[in-house]
């Protein structure tokens, strides 16, 4: 079901939206005014714990490999090390630093405008993508191109065609080869196709894949196995298993924030005239959260705070915890649904709308959870896959982080 507009879908007042927003405005004012050193450590600790990983693995796999005795302790020891280290460096760090969530501490390494992170899509392309385009126009039917990522039917009113009936494999595709099909993911393939990206831009972004994704091969699979000498082969499957280990948890991380049950989508119409504090709104409505111990979320880039992340993307991701305690009651205050629950169930209800929208919408039912008790959706009206380009899409707010190409990188143009 896409809403066309949450406050009526939600039956609040104007002056209880605007309140929900001034109350929003509290939270992230008083986060702000509480940024300290403490935050700076916690970023500057995991940043050393996350290089210690990656130097251990690689020092496991360099020297434990070539004794028999202790080869497969250390390939198993070597690649669990580099897993967590890329995870630790994609989820945690890469991610939320690329959103200004450490640009208050005024250090050029840990900055938005520098941080190029370790997977095969180019920084700044990342930035545009998600920071501006996903964040922006969340779960907005024809804006957010993360609904589907181009290649899935993830929303009812999404018009059917046979081509769906291969989602599970796409899924599975997606989730092996997660680095890689996100690398391509700015670039926007269906506009190519229909022969409306400018073609300068298309190169440039093209170029920008081919040079980050050259790094990333050269860097696992050419130089770190040639360093090993004779153990090459087993240095090479440890540096594949370490990144298939990090794409497979990024893919399930992030799908369990967007698509289980009751995490909503909406069409255009709510974009209409929308306020920042309806904006607020289908933040909460358009994500979900999940259940975990602290491990659990620093290892997911605490995207089980996913609805404190949309709401408050730039803000420290050690901080969404004591965030969530105030979102929380907020919508308990005003009756909002807040989506939570297990991993396991939160991915398997993802999981299980990936297979079910694979078939046309006449053989399942919609298994979404509504605001109120006694709702019903409004009808359903499938539409074609159409996205916006930038043009088309309203000016983005402040807080969503930088996406634009840099100085540096345009200088290298003229």
């Amino acid at each position: 079901m896409a809403i066309a507009d949450v406050q009526e879908y939600m039956h609040l007042t104007d002056e209880e939206v605007e309140q929900l927003g001034r109350e929003l405005d509290q939270i992230r004012a008083d986060i702000e005014e509480s940024r300290n050193a403490d935050d700076a450590a916690y970023i500057n600790r995991l940043i050393k714990v996350q290089r210690g990983l990656a130097a251990a693995g690689r020092i496991t796999l360099l020297l434990g490999l070539h004794s028999k005795k202790t080869r497969a302790a250390s390939w198993v020891a070597g690649s669990s090390a580099l897993a967590l280290a890329k995870i630790l460096e994609n989820m945690e760090i890469g991610h939320n630093v690329m959103h200004g969530q450490w640009d208050w501490m005024n250090d050029p390494e840990i900055h938005s405008s520098t941080w190029e992170w370790d997977t095969a899509q180019p920084a700044e392309q990342w930035k545009h993508s998600h920071n501006y385009i996903h964040h922006q126009f969340t779960n907005v039917l024809g804006y957010d191109n993360d609904i589907g990522y181009g290649i899935m039917r993830l929303a009812r009113e999404q018009k059917w065609n046979p081509y769906y009936l291969g989602q599970p494999v796409y899924n599975a595709l997606l989730a092996t080869l997660f680095q890689w099909g996100v690398s391509l993911h700015d670039l926007d393939l269906e506009r190519i196709r229909k022969g409306q990206k400018d073609p300068k831009e298309m190169k440039r972004q093209l170029k920008q894949i081919l040079k980050k994704g050259r790094n990333q091969i050269l860097k696992d699979y050419v130089v770190y196995p040639a360093l090993s000498g004779p153990q090459w082969k087993a240095t090479l499957t440890a540096n594949a298993t370490a990144n298939l280990a990090r794409n497979l948890w990024a893919y399930m991380i992030i799908f369990c924030g967007h698509f289980p049950d009751g995490a909503l989508h909406f069409t255009e119409d709510e974009l209409e005239d929308e306020t920042r504090a309806e904006w607020y709104l289908r933040q909460v409505l358009g994500a979900a959260n999940f259940q975990g111990g602290p491990l659990l979320h620093i290892m997911s880039g605490n995207l089980g705070y996913q609805i404190e992340h949309h709401l408050f993307p730039d803000l420290p991701s050690n901080r969404y915890g004591e965030i969530s305690v105030r979102v929380r009651e907020l919508c308990d205050k005003y009756q909002i649904p807040y989506t939570t629950g297990p991993l396991h169930q939160q991915y398997g209800q993802a999981l299980r709308t990936i297979m079910k929208l694979s078939v046309p919408n006449s053989w399942t039912k919609d298994d979404r959870h509504y605001a109120r008790v006694g709702d019903n959706p409004p009808a359903q009206q499938e539409q074609s896959r159409g996205r916006k380009s930038d043009a088309e899409r309203p000016s983005r707010m402040a807080e969503l982080g930088t996406w634009s190409r840099s100085p540096r990188e345009r200088e290298k143009e003229d």
